[in-house]
């Protein structure tokens, strides 16, 4: 089978700074709650933090030629908050600008095009200090932010991201706690959603107000949720109850300007706190975007458990594939998500804005690093999302997480999910075949299976 994607179809790479960068404290930078978390003992897989990373502060202009020279159209970074504003707020820094528009203008001189993310989790820790995301002033903190980046790279972005994973900040960073700040209670969890969503809806419309036309969105991460019986209610019930804890508490505010009720009032009745919402909150959230950004992995499979809490529910691993990090491999999944996404919001246009698979990659004695099985993986994904394009979705776009193995969050340097080969002790870059593969579908814009 070919699969031949239309011309305009946009294929790319995607980053983030805290991952990538490194020089957590150069030229003036601030901590960032990252910077903070990352060197907690036990916070961290293995050994190592975000201090240095992948070094492409420093290697900005090499990672740029290798992206130009495997022909990829489109790079995805992020800006680091605190590169910004080390404080936070007030006080510019001067030199965080010079960088980014210094790689902005080496990303546009090697006629590859910038799609900046303005949240990639790395919020200023002296904001933190004054309740991080939990401070309704947050969403003003991030506007004034959001204003900085947009007059000070608007002349080289492509495409902007207000936020990236909202669900992932909100709930892995205060439910759960396996990110930063770490802080675990699902009360507090729901006011930062709240808060984020302020955040985006005031970004965007400040970027109306500001005339500047790049198309704007925000990147949510979804999933499929799938009951372990099909025939059980409890289970259909569950997975219905994970489903828009985990995709449409995000969307149901920006596409509907509401929250969904059955979850409120699900959570309601297990002694949960709802976010605090004042007049004119969903107005704003729900900000008319130019496009839906779709980071998307796995899919999860929902078995009723009355012991647990706040939803009576728990993940099953099934007998399949899975990557190197534990993630199920369901490619249909990526497909039933397009065709829900579709059917439920209608978004003008919808990017996979991550999609990528992490392995246990090694350099061979050729000196080159086989990577079959992330080749695999991709095909599947990405044919998956090609079917459903083919049945009208509007998807105008593929970007793989991630370009460079990099610190991948709570597992550290323990998990490669690059395209690009890095050997953490000399920073050798060393593109692995899926690299070259992806290569060769971006210049045939397609592939045969």
């Amino acid at each position: 089978m070919k699969y031949c994607f239309p011309e305009d179809f946009q294929w790319g790479v995607a980053t983030a700074a805290y991952q990538i960068e490194g020089a957590w404290n150069a030229d003036g930078k601030g901590e960032s709650i990252w910077d903070r978390f990352s060197h907690i003992p036990g916070n961290i897989r293995g050994e190592g933090d975000g201090d240095d990373a992948c070094e492409f502060y420093e290697r900005y202009e090499e990672d740029i030629r290798l992206a130009k020279e495997l022909g990829i159209p489109l790079f995805r970074l992020s800006i680091n908050w605190p590169r910004i504003f080390p404080e936070g707020t007030g006080t510019v820094n001067r030199a965080g600008i010079e960088y980014y528009r210094k790689v902005l203008e080496c990303l546009k001189k090697n006629g590859i095009k910038a799609s900046v993310t303005l949240y990639h989790w790395d919020l200023p820790q002296k904001l933190q200090y004054q309740g991080g995301w939990m401070n309704r002033q947050s969403a003003d903190w991030f506007e004034a932010f959001a204003r900085t980046c947009f007059e000070a790279f608007g002349d080289l972005v492509d495409q902007w991201i207000t936020l990236n994973e909202p669900q992932s900040t909100a709930m892995g960073g205060h439910a759960s706690g396996g990110h930063a700040p770490g802080i675990r209670d699902y009360s507090s969890a729901l006011q930062v959603v709240h808060n984020l969503l302020r955040a985006h809806g005031k970004a965007v419309k400040a970027y109306r107000e500001m005339g500047l036309t790049a198309e704007i969105g925000i990147v949510l991460d979804m999933h499929m949720f799938y009951p372990v019986e099909e025939g059980n209610p409890a289970d259909i019930r569950m997975a219905r109850l994970f489903q828009q804890q985990t995709n449409q508490l995000y969307a149901d505010p920006i596409f509907k300007k509401v929250y969904p009720q059955e979850l409120f009032e699900y959570l309601s009745g297990r002694r949960v706190v709802l976010p605090e919402i004042q007049e004119g909150d969903m107005e704003l959230i729900g900000q008319p975007i130019d496009f839906l950004g779709l980071n998307t992995y796995w899919s999860d499979y929902v078995r009723y458990d009355e012991e647990r809490w706040p939803l009576q529910g728990k993940m099953v691993q099934q007998d399949g594939f899975v990557t190197d990090c534990g993630w199920e491999v369901v490619p249909e999944g990526m497909y039933d998500l397009l065709k829900w996404v579709h059917a439920e919001y209608h978004p003008k246009q919808i990017f996979i804005t991550e999609n990528g698979c992490a392995c246990n990659d090694w350099i061979g004695a050729d000196g080159k690093v086989e990577d079959p099985n992330r080749i695999n993986y991709l095909k599947q994904y990405i044919g998956a999302a090609y079917r459903a394009m083919e049945e009208g979705v509007p998807l105008k776009g593929y970007y793989i997480w991630t370009f460079t193995d990099n610190f991948e969050w709570a597992w550290g340097k323990t998990c490669r999910f690059g395209l690009v080969f890095v050997d953490y002790k000399t920073q050798k870059r060393i593109p692995k075949s899926s690299a070259y593969w992806f290569s060769e579908v971006i210049k045939n814009n397609g592939f045969e299976v």
